[in-house]
C-alpha cells in the first residue's frame, strides 16, 4: 500500500508550512536563524584591518602622514592628466575638423597673415581687375584708384606670406552686398591673386592661401580668422598680421586686439593708403566708426550691429566658434569692457 501511496505515479506530498517557519506545538511562526558567524566575519575583518592600522599609524605618525600625502599626490595627477587628455580629444572631434587620424592640413603653420576684404570683384574678366566698374562699390567708395588699393592689399598679403613659411594667408570677408550676388569678398580677393600669378609655385603661397567667407566688419575680420586658423591648423597663431588701409592702425592695433586679448608685442599691421581723393572723407569716416567701436568693442549693439545684420542679405549661418571651441565665451560676450575671462593666449 505504500508503495502504491509513493510510487512513480503518485502525487508529491504537500507541505501546509514550510519547514523551519512554523511551531506545530506553539502555533507560531518563526523565521530561520541567520548564522551569526556568517554576518559578523566581514565586520571582524573590517575592524582587524582598522585596529593594524592604528596601531601602526601610533608607532610611526610621521610614515602613515607621508604615505596618505604621496597617495593623494597620485591620485590628482592621475585624474589632472585624464582631463587633459580627454579635453584635447573632444576638441578634435568638434567639427570633424581632423583629417586622418587626429591631424590638421595645415598643423605646420604657426602665424596668420589676415588681408581684410573691401570690396566684391564682379567683372566677368580678370584683365580689368584695377578698374573701379570691376567692383562693387558703395558711394563712399566711388573714388578714382580706389580699385587700386584692393589689389595693393592683396599682393602685399600674399608677399607677406611668402617671406614666411610659417604663415598661412587667409582672405577674409563676407557676401555682404546684395546687389554683387552671393560672392564673397575672401574670394574675390583669392580670384584676383591666382589670376595675376602672384601666388607663384604650385607650392609656394598658393598652397597656403585660404579664404574666411563670414566676417562683416572689421571685428569679425580678426575674429573670424583666427578662429578659422585654428580650424585649419588646429593651434592658434604665435603672431598675426593684418594688411588693411593705414588709417585703421588706431582700430585694429589697439581697439580690437585689445578686444580679444591677444598680446600687443604678436600683432603687427601693414597699412598701405587709400586714394588721394577719398583721404580726407576717409579719415572722418573712420573716427566715427572707431568711437562706436570703443563704446562697443564687440559691435553686439545699435549701430554697429545693425550694419552686421544689413551685411548679411543672404543670411548665412555663421558656423564659428564650431571650429574653435576654446573661444566660445569669447563669442557669446556682449559688453563695454574687454572679455574677462581667460583665452589661449593669454
Amino acid at each position: 500500500m505504500n508503495n502504491q501511496l509513493h510510487g512513480p505515479g503518485s502525487p508529491k506530498p504537500f507541505l501546509a508550512y514550510p519547514r523551519g517557519e512554523f511551531d506545530l506545538e506553539s502555533g507560531n511562526s518563526w523565521k530561520v536563524r541567520t548564522s551569526k558567524n556568517l554576518q559578523s566575519e566581514p565586520f571582524k575583518m573590517l575592524k582587524s584591518i582598522g585596529n593594524r592600522i592604528y596601531y601602526f599609524y601610533k608607532l610611526h605618525p610621521v610614515a602613515i602622514c607621508l604615505i596618505s600625502l604621496s597617495f593623494g599626490v597620485s591620485i590628482l595627477i592621475v585624474l589632472s592628466a585624464y582631463e587633459s587628455r580627454f579635453r584635447m580629444m573632444g576638441y578634435r572631434r568638434i567639427g570633424d575638423l581632423s583629417v586622418g587620424s587626429g591631424s590638421y592640413p595645415f598643423a605646420n603653420l604657426c602665424n596668420l597673415v589676415m588681408v581684410a576684404g573691401h570690396s566684391v570683384y564682379t567683372s566677368s574678366s580678370c584683365g580689368k581687375i584695377d578698374r573701379e566698374d570691376s567692383w562693387f562699390l558703395e558711394p563712399y567708395q566711388k573714388q578714382p584708384g580706389q580699385a587700386a588699393t584692393f589689389l595693393s592689399h592683396i599682393k602685399e598679403g600674399v608677399e607677406i606670406a611668402a617671406k614666411d613659411e610659417g604663415a598661412l594667408l587667409l582672405f577674409s570677408g563676407g557676401e555682404t552686398r546684395k546687389d554683387a550676388g552671393p560672392q564673397s569678398k575672401a574670394q574675390s580677393y583669392w580670384a584676383v591673386a591666382e589670376s595675376k600669378g602672384w601666388f607663384g609655385k604650385q607650392d609656394g603661397v598658393r598652397s597656403r592661401a585660404l579664404t574666411e567667407e563670414h566676417a562683416r566688419d572689421s571685428f569679425e575680420n580678426l575674429l573670424f580668422s583666427v578662429c578659422r586658423f585654428r580650424e585649419l591648423t588646429g593651434a592658434y597663431p604665435q603672431n598675426i598680421t593684418v594688411v588693411s588701409y593705414d588709417y585703421k592702425e588706431e582700430r585694429f592695433v589697439y581697439v580690437h586686439r585689445s578686444a580679444i586679448g591677444f598680446p600687443e608685442g604678436r600683432f603687427f599691421l601693414f597699412g598701405t593708403p587709400t586714394s588721394p581723393t577719398a583721404k580726407e572723407a576717409a579719415k572722418k569716416g573712420e573716427a566715427s566708426v572707431r568711437i562706436q567701436f570703443q563704446e562697443d568693442p564687440y559691435g553686439c549693439l545699435d549701430s554697429l550691429h545693425l550694419k552686421k545684420l544689413k551685411r548679411d542679405p543672404f543670411h548665412r549661418i555663421i558656423p564659428y566658434p564650431n571650429g574653435c571651441p576654446e573661444l566660445k565665451g569669447l563669442f557669446s560676450y556682449c559688453g563695454p569692457v574687454p572679455y574677462p575671462s581667460s583665452l589661449p593666449w593669454t
